[in-house]
């Protein structure tokens, strides 16, 4: 009988650590892709007050670092390549970003509201 309990304890503690990782791996997808070094789409709305996933994808040639002092967040992408950068949860408002390799041209915002 003792057998039977634990292994429905086990099933039970199974089952709500995969109900919290699927949680986890819930939060919202955004996509942004880096093209002829400029972000598109250059503003991006997400929800606020949630985590959100922020999928950038390199697209050009040659490398290029994702930066935003507003998110606290910077990552160099090779060409070809994509990242996932875990952001927020944020408070409504604007979160500038730049492609810190070609400023001029590759900058963008996210819009939470």
């Amino acid at each position: 009988m003792r057998i039977a309990s634990f292994a429905s304890f086990a099933f039970a503690a199974t089952v709500a650590l995969f109900a919290v990782t699927q949680a986890q791996a819930a939060d919202p997808v955004f996509t942004i892709v880096i093209k002829n070094h400029k972000f598109e789409p250059a503003r991006l709305d997400v929800p606020a007050g949630q985590k959100i996933q922020l999928v950038v994808k390199n697209m050009d040639a040659t490398a290029e670092e994702f930066e935003s002092s507003d998110l606290k967040r910077e990552k160099v992408i090779a060409p070809g390549k994509e990242v996932t950068i875990s952001v927020g949860p944020l408070k409504a408002g604007t979160y500038r970003f730049v492609g810190e390799y070609h400023e001029a041209t590759a900058k963008g915002e996210l819009v939470a509201k």
